[in-house]
């Protein structure tokens, strides 16, 4: 990488423009296939968020670019650099994991320089990138201290200055923030969302359990399910109108209603059914008059309903819960549990009572059956 001749790190220093290309990925640990056939295009200086359950495969999907997994078939590139067969070291990675994997022995400026000395970096263009990575990340007052006497989200940012110390073509994160509490994870999503606000040309490839914490910070969302890619998009539009059932559920919560397909409603809109009652949402584009499928509305788009909402369902209140700076509550509707999130209520409705609920046409989306 050059380091010797290397300027002070700057947003264009720091990464070349250059993103990750997963082409046809197969990976398999003693005969058990663990991603399959797996194909994912991250554009350069974005923030990719890799989610999914346990066992999804996203975490080997990063180990597959840093290099501590071989695929059994398929190319991984950066920009246009194949690193298939690269190791680890060659690979111009920054890498960031769940339990900071600090020297204890070394004070913090040494752990930031652990890599620039491994490379062999000239010792003037050591302390200034040190210095200039623990500036960014909020520790440039700490550089005499050990691990042991800093809090873990301090640690996490030491281990985040050392990642981008050595100038990462792609930054991995896995799981940075999982052994954090929250209100600490909460600060820290704000810090990284603001390191790439300062480093846009970074590309980031962020491994996470935790759906806030990706529609928080990424671009786009690759969500896993046995080894293979789900779905994949725009956080907003995953969210907003999942493709399947499993993004539905997986990504934020999610009420889902079988209904079927009645017929048009002019301007985009159908007319579907669910029980007794019709209710008018946008098309699907692929799912015909007559289809038997699920209508996605997300517990903050249903309301108590007002004369102005089109689409209206009688339900009876089963559970309120009251979580601070908001209500949850739990209904039955037509045999099929709601939930409904909204501002504290003065008097919230008692178990058993009834409750009209009312949601927006555009509020809501139809999901295709998913079949096999």
């Amino acid at each position: 990488m050059g380091l010797a001749a290397a300027q002070p790190l700057s947003p264009s220093a720091i990464a070349g423009g250059e993103g990750i290309s997963f082409e046809n990925i197969t990976v398999a640990y003693r005969g058990h296939v663990v991603l399959r056939d797996f194909s994912l295009q991250i554009r350069h200086g974005e923030i990719m968020a890799l989610i999914g359950p346990s066992g999804s495969g996203k975490t080997t999907a990063l180990r597959a670019v840093a290099g501590f997994v071989r695929p059994q078939s398929g190319r991984i590139r950066i920009g246009e650099s194949d690193v298939t067969d690269l190791a680890p070291y060659a690979r111009g990675i920054g890498m960031v994991v769940q339990n900071y994997a600090l020297f204890p022995h070394m004070k913090i400026e040494d752990n930031v320089a652990f890599g620039l000395r491994a490379q062999k970096a000239e010792t003037g263009l050591i302390a200034e990138r040190v210095k200039e990575c623990l500036r960014m990340v909020g520790m440039g007052a700490y550089v005499g201290r050990y691990p042991r006497e800093l809090s873990g989200g301090q640690q996490q940012r030491v281990a985040i200055a050392r990642a981008l110390a050595v100038q990462p073509r792609v930054l991995l994160l896995d799981e940075p923030l999982s052994a954090l509490d929250a209100q600490i994870r909460r600060s820290m999503v704000e810090e990284l969302a603001k390191l790439h606000r300062d480093l846009p040309t970074l590309t980031v490839l962020y491994v996470t359990h935790d759906q806030t914490e990706a529609l928080t910070l990424a671009d786009r969302i690759a969500i896993m399910k046995d080894g293979r890619l789900s779905a994949f998009g725009p956080s907003h539009g995953l969210y907003s109108r999942p493709p399947n059932r499993f993004t539905a559920e997986f990504l934020g919560r999610a009420n889902l209603l079988p209904v079927r397909i009645e017929g048009p409603a002019g301007a985009g809109l159908v007319r579907v059914r669910f029980g007794d009652v019709e209710l008018t949402v946008p098309a699907h584009a692929t799912l015909e008059i007559g289809a038997e499928c699920l209508l996605c509305i997300r517990p903050h788009d249903l309301r108590l309903a007002e004369p102005h909402h089109g689409n209206r369902l009688g339900a009876a209140v089963t559970h309120v819960q009251w979580q601070g700076d908001h209500h949850v509550l739990t209904l039955d509707c037509a045999g099929t549990i709601l939930r409904l999130v909204s501002a504290p209520l003065r008097e919230p409705p008692a178990p058993g009572a009834p409750f009209d609920l009312g949601f927006a046409d555009q509020d809501a989306t139809l999901i295709a059956p998913e079949h096999g």
